[in-house]
């Protein structure tokens, strides 16, 4: 059974206490609280396995490399990947996105375009388009468009669009966005801000029936969904250790083995060579090829001992309880005067929806809930949560964000739903 009582003792964080009150943390989507586990483990590294990876031939630097590889292979394992080879390790998620912007759109100019549909390079109008969608992360708008600029209009970025209750186009709907011009898409599995889970298997599926290639944020589904690479069939795919309960500064960027002994190295350095002179460099395979520099290898370790600490509770279990969670909170939500609640968890019978919850009360701003809250407590996240083009599209500037995770409990909800009706009542 999950216990959430044992659970919480993994986290001495939530037992603190903020102006006075017991802490209430909902601000997972941001960042998740560290277990012991990973805590100790990343202690006791440093400690007694502190040496720098892949270049020493004495025993502490042989001991951190088995380490940092054997983390290698528990990330394989957690996604299911065919290959360690496969594993890049970033400093997150919008190091992967921007590795893989950066990569894609220089192969894309020096080769023309790729086709999955007959293998080969082709130009079409001596143009290349890139899709995101209206639900995207700055960290997966930006890349993109940094990208475009440089290539002097030789790349453009174009966008899905989401319906009122946030969802994207589905099933043959989807033809109409893929042009003979389009060469990726670029979306998130789960949106940070409505909680929609797009159906990414069929998207998937058919952005490859049209050549298209697949990139998928997963920052906001790997901490709270079993995922599995091959049965995505995702070209591309990134995430962050520090929303799954691990360190910071570390994430990853799966990609397929063909895709990564395509594209060029992103970083030049140490680690991603394999003989250097004046004449010419060549370079390591993948993933060492994008890997320049010391890696944090320390974290790495940390990341494989947060995913174990997940598989230990069960993943399965974990989304239950998540999405328990979830829908207890919107239903007690729905019972506040003048509450909004925005994507598609407004229908709590709603399977298309899990993890962050965000509303507005009557006309209240953001910042003043958020704030008031605090005092109260209760943390959770205000503004526009880096998806301005999503605010746009909603017509507002922000919302409040409650955001739960695996030490979350219906008790904090309820604390969470008195403190917004308190808060309302000074208004």
């Amino acid at each position: 059974m999950y216990d959430i009582s044992k659970v919480r003792t993994d986290f001495p964080i939530l037992s603190r206490e903020v102006y006075g009150r017991p802490l209430v943390y909902l601000d997972n989507a941001a960042t998740t609280q560290k277990p012991l586990q990973v805590l100790d483990a990343m202690r006791e590294e440093y400690l007694n396995v502190n040496a720098n990876v892949h270049r020493g031939v004495h025993y502490l630097s042989q001991q951190a490399t088995d380490l940092h590889e054997a983390a290698r292979e528990t990330v394989r394992r957690f996604i299911n990947a065919r290959k360690t080879e496969e594993i890049v390790f970033t400093r997150g998620t919008t190091e992967a996105i921007n590795l893989v912007a950066s990569t894609f759109c220089q192969w894309l100019m020096a080769n023309g375009q790729w086709s999955t549909v007959n293998g080969q390079w082709s130009t079409v109008n001596g143009q290349c388009e890139v899709l995101v969608t209206d639900m995207e992360h700055h960290s997966n708008i930006v890349p993109w468009q940094l990208e475009a600029q440089r290539s002097g209009g030789k790349i453009i970025v174009r966008h899905l669009p989401i319906s009122d209750d946030g969802q994207l186009p589905q099933g043959d709907e989807l033809d109409q966005y893929f042009t003979e011009n389009t060469r990726l898409l670029s979306l998130a599995h789960v949106s940070n801000v409505l909680g929609t889970v797009n159906p990414i298997a069929d998207i998937i599926k058919k952005a490859h029936e049209h050549g298209v290639a697949v990139l998928v944020d997963a920052a906001q589904s790997a901490p709270h969904i079993q995922l599995d690479v091959q049965q995505l069939d995702c070209d591309f795919l990134a995430f962050s250790g520090h929303k799954m309960y691990g360190p910071t500064g570390i994430g990853v960027l799966y990609g397929k083995e063909e895709w990564l002994d395509r594209l060029p190295p992103y970083q030049g350095g140490g680690e991603m060579i394999d003989h250097v002179s004046w004449d010419k460099t060549t370079f390591e395979r993948p993933p060492l090829k994008f890997e320049a520099g010391t890696p944090d290898y320390v974290a790495t370790h940390g990341l494989a001992k947060a995913i174990e600490y997940m598989e230990s509770l069960g993943m399965e279990n974990i989304e239950q309880h998540e999405r328990d969670l979830t829908r207890y909170c919107v239903e007690q939500m729905q019972t506040i005067p003048g509450m909004r609640i925005f994507g598609p968890m407004f229908n709590v019978q709603c399977s298309m929806f899990n993890g962050p919850v965000s509303f507005l009360v009557g006309d209240i701003h953001h910042l003043d809930m958020g704030t008031l809250l605090d005092r109260l407590g209760i943390a959770v996240r205000t503004g526009h949560h880096c998806a301005q083009p999503l605010m746009n599209r909603l017509g507002i500037t922000g919302t409040v964000r409650a955001s739960f995770a695996l030490y979350n409990t219906k008790e904090e909800i309820d604390r969470l739903v008195e403190g917004i009706n308190r808060v309302s009542k000074m208004f």
